[in-house]
């Protein structure tokens, strides 16, 4: 069996029959809904999603910045009155 990361587990048959209280328990956790015994959607409370998103985009600019790192032995120094 795959691992599963989240606080609650559930297989898609209960999750059909109990959607309200499954959907109520990822407000505050993770919840992996099972298929065949393996995770196939993980249910994350909204502002967990949020932070991955923000978290992905701060990691992304920190790349960004690391590649124009090398890029600035060849920039050209102006001073803000020339532009």
């Amino acid at each position: 069996m795959q691992p599963v990361f989240a606080d609650y587990v559930t297989n898609l048959a209960d999750f059909k029959q109990n959607t309200e209280s499954v959907l109520e328990q990822a407000q505050t956790a993770a919840v992996v809904i099972l298929v065949h015994n393996k995770p196939s959607t993980y249910l994350i409370p909204a502002t967990e999603y949020e932070d991955l998103l923000e978290r992905l985009e701060d990691y992304e600019l920190g790349l960004l910045v690391t590649e124009r790192a090398v890029e600035k032995p060849r920039a050209i120094e102006v001073s803000i009155d020339d532009l």
